[in-house]
Parts: structure tokens; C-alpha cells; sequence
């Protein structure tokens, strides 16, 4: 995508309608996973986590993973999306976000076939959980996890639906499935860790299934009006390289169910979101996801940093700075995307937008992993 000047990013402060949303400009808060709640119970502090990018200029925040029942649940710390407790939690931060003017959605994060310390991270579930897959696979030729009987699916698509309808009743505007990065609903849509002969593997659309009844159910149970987000992505946790799809047949085989399911907003999750996705075409996963549905998208990775996601530091240049603005500009003129999330420059910025839109993007900091060792 080529860069262009940044003029005066009208279109990136410009509010966009969602449905019966109203989304004061377009730039989002991407979930970012920050194992602070003790015992899955959302914090007074995490309420003030999130309400400082909410007063920060964020249009919608994304909170992080939440899972919708225990089988779900990647630690822990990981705030729980189910328990009249959590629920109050939920509620607070809410409060928090909309005093200051920003909508929120929770990130409903099923795990699946999946472990903290299969990427070094500190495992703090009980060791006797049974973790969820299709086909008893965490990755192509790495198995882990229970395949999942049609009871456990069909009783997995309840929890995402009970949680999506108890996000409502809490009064969040809208909810995020997680079916990206090889948790769950990614584990059915990749033909490597789905290998079922059933009606849920076999080909494209018995892959894409569980996904579009995961939306479905949504939709049937929180209300067709309440917006649903669904975050796709090629590359996994443990599979950097890895495609869902080789092609924008294959791709779309995959988001057009999708969209005549109910997703009302595709999130789609690169590493750096400037790269074209497929040969020598210039379009970004992003742009393809967008044309191929007809639905709008969300644009992620590396937004404004001149590094990976998983890099120890973010530098921040004023070349990387203009050229992303740039480029973000331009591509929602061009209708590429209509939505552009932020994570990691805005644990170091919580102000991100407020500096860009008063032209002192020039003092942006640094983002360094020390910033995920707090809730600041």
C-alpha cells in the first residue's frame, strides 16, 4: 500500500455508523492479553485501564480475551467472561469507558486445543482441564486436546451466545469473537487441526460451520442489532507462516458464510498491516476480507511502530510515523478498511489519538515490554 501525505487525517478522526452504532472516529483499541484479574474477576484497575484510552480519544475498545466458559480459559488471571462476579467487574469497566465516550466490546476468546507454555508463558490453569479441539490438535502433527463430541460443540456455541446476550444486559455495545491467531473457532476453519469427517471438517464450508454457529447463535440470542466483530487471521501463535487460505477463492470461502451468518465487522489481524497479502496484488488481508464480504474491517499490526508485535522494543520514527499515517489514510479513502486498532503504541500512548490529531505525533514514545508488566 503506497504512503501517502498526511494531510490533515480526516478520514481517521471521521466517525463511522456500525449498524445502529455510532463510533466517534476509527481507530480501535486491539485486545491485548494482561493476566491481571486475580481469579478471572475484572478489577477496579483494570476499569481505569481501560477508561484512560477511552479518554484518550479511542473511538472503540476491544478489551482482552475473555473466555465465555471454563473450558475457554487461558489462565487464571485471565479475566472470565461467566460468574456473577465477573459480571459486576464487567459492569464497572463499562461505566469507566463510556464516561469518557468511547463504545466497548469484550473479546470472547475460546483457547481450545491450546497452553500458555507452548509459548513460554506461566501456566496457571488447574492441569486436570481438558482443553477443546476438532480434531485433538493444537497444530498440524501436534496433538493436544480433546476432540470435541457435537454435544461439546453444540454446548460451546451456547456459552458464546449466553455470554454475548450477558454482554448486553452488562451494557457493552457489541462483542469480538475471537477466531483468530489458532484458538478454537480458528481450529476449524484451519484444515491442518481440523481433520473431522463429520459435518464440521471435510471441506471449506463443513471448516467455516462451528464459526458461522458461533455468530448465528449470537445473533439469535443477544439480537440481530447487537453488532458482532470476528477477528480472522492467516498466521497462528505457533505457526507465524501459516495460511488459511492460498487464495481469494479460498479466502473467501470462508468470510462470505461468515458475513450471511451475521458478522457485521471483520478484524483482521497481521503482523504488520501494510503488507499485501496475496502475490503481487497490493492489496492487503485487510482490503481482500473487505471486497470478498462486503463487510466492514478492522486494520491491525505494527500501526505507527517500526517493529514486529513481538519484538522487546517499538521504536517510533518520524519516517515510520508519517508513513503509516499516510498510508492508513489512504487506505480508507480507498475503502481498503474502515477501522484502524492500535495495541502496543497505545499501552505507551494512551493518548495516541489526542497527540496525532493535534499534529504532535512527533512525541510518541516508544513502546518497551516493560508496559506489560503493569495496567497503566
Amino acid at each position: 500500500m503506497p504512503a501517502a501525505g498526511t494531510g490533515r487525517l480526516e478520514r481517521l478522526f471521521a466517525p463511522l455508523e456500525l449498524g445502529g452504532l455510532r463510533l466517534r472516529n476509527r481507530i480501535v483499541m486491539a485486545p491485548m492479553t494482561r493476566e491481571m484479574a486475580p481469579q478471572g474477576v475484572p478489577t477496579e484497575a483494570m476499569a481505569r485501564y481501560y477508561a484512560r484510552r477511552a479518554a484518550g480519544g479511542v473511538g472503540l475498545i476491544l478489551t482482552e480475551g475473555t473466555p465465555p466458559d471454563r473450558a475457554g480459559q487461558f489462565g487464571d488471571d485471565v479475566p472470565r467472561f461467566f460468574g456473577a462476579d465477573a459480571f459486576e467487574g464487567w459492569r464497572r469497566v463499562v461505566r469507566a469507558v463510556h464516561d469518557h465516550g468511547a463504545a466497548i466490546f469484550p473479546q470472547l476468546w475460546h483457547v481450545g486445543a491450546f497452553s500458555p507454555s507452548m509459548i513460554g508463558m506461566t501456566e496457571t490453569m488447574d492441569p486436570s482441564t481438558v482443553r477443546l479441539s476438532p480434531s485433538g490438535l493444537a497444530a498440524p502433527g501436534r496433538p493436544f486436546g480433546q476432540a470435541m463430541s457435537k454435544a461439546q460443540i453444540e454446548a460451546t456455541v451456547h456459552a458464546f451466545a449466553d455470554a454475548a446476550l450477558a454482554a448486553r444486559d452488562i451494557g457493552f455495545d457489541g462483542v469480538e469473537v475471537h477466531g483468530a491467531h489458532g484458538y478454537l473457532p480458528d481450529q476449524f476453519l484451519w484444515a491442518g487441526t481440523n481433520l473431522r469427517g463429520d459435518a464440521y471438517g471435510g471441506n471449506n464450508a463443513g471448516r467455516v460451520r462451528f464459526a458461522c454457529e458461533i455468530v448465528a447463535g449470537i445473533k439469535a440470542r443477544a439480537g440481530r442489532d447487537f453488532p458482532v466483530s470476528f477477528r480472522v487471521s492467516q498466521w497462528k501463535q505457533l505457526d507465524y507462516g501459516a495460511r488459511l487460505a492460498q487464495s481469494p477463492a479460498e479466502l473467501s470461502a470462508i468470510v462470505q458464510p461468515l458475513a450471511r451468518a451475521g458478522v457485521d465487522l471483520f478484524h483482521c489481524s497481521t503482523r504488520r498491516f501494510w503488507e499485501p497479502e496475496f502475490g503481487s496484488d497490493p492489496r492487503t488481508f485487510a482490503a481482500w476480507v473487505r471486497e470478498l464480504s462486503g463487510v466492514p474491517t478492522i486494520t491491525v499490526g505494527s500501526v505507527t511502530l517500526g517493529t514486529d508485535f513481538k519484538a522487546p522494543t517499538g521504536k517510533v520514527s518520524a519516517t515510520v510515523v508519517a508513513d503509516h499515517l499516510g498510508m492508513l489514510e489512504a487506505g480508507l479513502a480507498q475503502r481498503h478498511f474502515d477501522l484502524v486498532a492500535i495495541g502496543r503504541a497505545l499501552l505507551s500512548n494512551p493518548d495516541w489519538v489526542h497527540r496525532v490529531r493535534s499534529g504532535r505525533a512527533s512525541e510518541l514514545v516508544d513502546f518497551d515490554r516493560s508496559a506489560l508488566a503493569a495496567l497503566d
